[in-house]
């Protein structure tokens, strides 16, 4: 297949891509390549995509509606897979407007481009975020996701809502992916696995929110491009559908902190501090409809996950 990834060069943009061409497939990659964090690592990413002879990247912006049909146009793709998006709950409590532009306006062009193309798949990143503040766990597709504590949580539903409508009116076929804290390597900079490695490799206090009372659902990256690929390529999903993608486990916190310390070789040092605005204390994904409709099975615990990111993050900086 000719598959459009747009963020391809974010970090499961770029892992997804990498799996997309290994299996034989031509990949597009779209990337606006913005400073959230440190270009480097997104041209690191990029350059390592472009020895493929089946990649190409357009250096472009969904917000630019013009283009992106012009690339539709152009390319006839088979399937659409929307990674592009501004990440991050915190940072959206201090840049609303960001999240308007790529997550809302994006995510419309995106839409309207797969539908006037004829897209026959459009799967796209939600988030589990959309849970908010919700106790029961784990969290389950059938649980109302109607009080999201941070913006980035209400674009993130707001994805699904405009998904729906368009599934409803256009019979564009959608898949919306809620996401469980992806980590690994190549991963983000503004992530507590990558912030806790490179501070305890320089000998600094770490923060530690909650008073480390917080539990996630971390999930390695190649379990989640596992269930984006079979998202992409499961035949007979119905024209709308939403899965969790996550590993299963509801991890505290604590723990992976010495995890990762034992990796790294060192005692960590930790500075306690209250729940910051916009965070949750616990996620839990309830995976039994990916695994039933997907064959989505996670293997990856992070007794394996966390040393395998810190060998990549020591090689990547040298250190």
């Amino acid at each position: 297949m000719k598959i459009l990834v747009t963020g391809s060069a974010g970090f499961i943009g770029f892992s997804l891509s990498r799996r997309l061409l290994a299996e034989g497939h031509t990949v597009v990659g779209l990337d606006n390549f913005n400073d959230y964090y440190p270009v480097q690592i997104k041209r690191d990413r990029n350059a390592i995509l472009c020895k493929e002879p089946r990649f190409k990247v357009v250096e472009g912006d969904l917000c630019d509606y013009e283009g992106l049909t012009r690339l539709f146009r152009e390319q006839g793709f088979d399937r659409v897979c929307n990674l592009a998006a501004q990440a991050g709950v915190r940072y959206s409590i201090e840049k609303p407007f960001v999240y308007q532009k790529a997550n809302l306006e994006g995510f419309l062009n995106i839409l309207e481009a797969c539908r006037h193309a004829r897209v026959p798949r459009l799967v796209y990143a939600s988030s589990s975020s959309v849970y908010g503040g919700n106790t029961k766990l784990p969290f389950s597709e059938s649980d109302p996701v109607d009080h999201p504590i941070s913006l980035y949580a209400a674009t993130k539903k707001a994805n699904e809502l405009m998904a729906h409508t368009y599934s409803h009116l256009y019979g564009l076929q959608t898949v919306g992916l809620r996401f469980f804290t992806v980590y690994g390597p190549w991963g983000r900079p503004d992530m507590a696995m990558w912030m806790f490695t490179r501070d305890m490799l320089a000998g600094k206090t770490i923060p530690v929110f909650n008073h480390g009372r917080m539990r996630r659902d971390f999930t390695y990256v190649d379990d989640i491009v596992q269930g984006v690929t079979q998202s992409l390529m499961t035949p007979d999903l119905a024209p709308y559908e939403v899965f969790n993608l996550g590993n299963h486990q509801s991890e505290n916190l604590m723990e992976m902190i010495q995890i990762l310390a034992q990796t790294v070789g060192v005692e960590p040092k930790m500075e306690l501090l209250p729940m910051q605005a916009g965070d949750v204390e616990a996620t839990y994904a309830d995976i039994a409809l990916a695994r039933r409709k997907l064959g989505f099975e996670p293997t990856t615990p992070i007794r394996e996950g966390i040393p395998r990111f810190v060998k990549w993050y020591r090689e990547y900086h040298r250190v």
